[in-house]
């Protein structure tokens, strides 16, 4: 079996990213192997669409400066790691990177780059039909990667389901309301 001596986290810096840092860092302290903590700055998030000098009613705001989003993002990265740090101790050595650019691209890129044995990412369950025609990042990074992607999903709420299939098939005793 192949030895990973270094894994790739991208984070997207919600609760389902938190889930793959703390599982990454785990197992980066088991094998010994080196953490890149990666976030990709949106290209939405450099254009102020609301500002002082334009009106509201037009979209055309002034675009913030790329080092300005570089480093907002490096700070929001920051914030997001501070809960996460007696996971990131477990970790050999970590070592975090912004940038700038459409997301799965830039992951992919950065796997090729940085030459990661794996990649550890934690889906986000999307059950409308906006996942059937656009996908989602991970399913985007798991075909273009150079290496394997390992997606790291939470327990499903289990549904309640005594009571609607089973009286039909198994007879179980119901409570009786006693008549008053």
């Amino acid at each position: 079996m192949k030895q990973i001596s270094k894994i790739l986290v991208p984070t997207d810096l919600s609760e389902h990213s938190r889930r793959a840092l703390s599982y990454s860092c785990w197992l980066s302290g088991e094998e010994r192997a080196a953490l890149v903590i990666l976030h990709v700055a949106n290209e939405l998030k450099t254009w102020e669409y609301y500002s002082d000098d334009w009106p509201i009613s037009g979209l055309e705001g002034k675009s913030w400066p790329a080092d300005r989003v570089l480093s907002e993002a490096s700070l929001d990265l920051s914030r997001f790691l501070e809960p996460s740090m007696t996971d990131l101790k477990k970790a050999a050595t970590a070592s975090k990177r912004v940038i700038f650019g459409c997301v799965a691209e830039q992951i992919a890129a950065v796997a090729e780059e940085e030459k990661a044995d794996l990649i550890i990412m934690s889906p986000r369950r999307h059950r409308k039909l906006r996942h059937v025609f656009f996908g989602s990042v991970t399913d985007t990074v798991t075909r273009i990667s150079p290496c394997p992607v390992l997606a790291v999903a939470g327990q499903l709420p289990s549904k309640p389901w005594r009571g609607r299939f089973a009286p039909l098939y198994l007879p179980w005793p119901r409570r009786k309301i006693a008549a008053v």
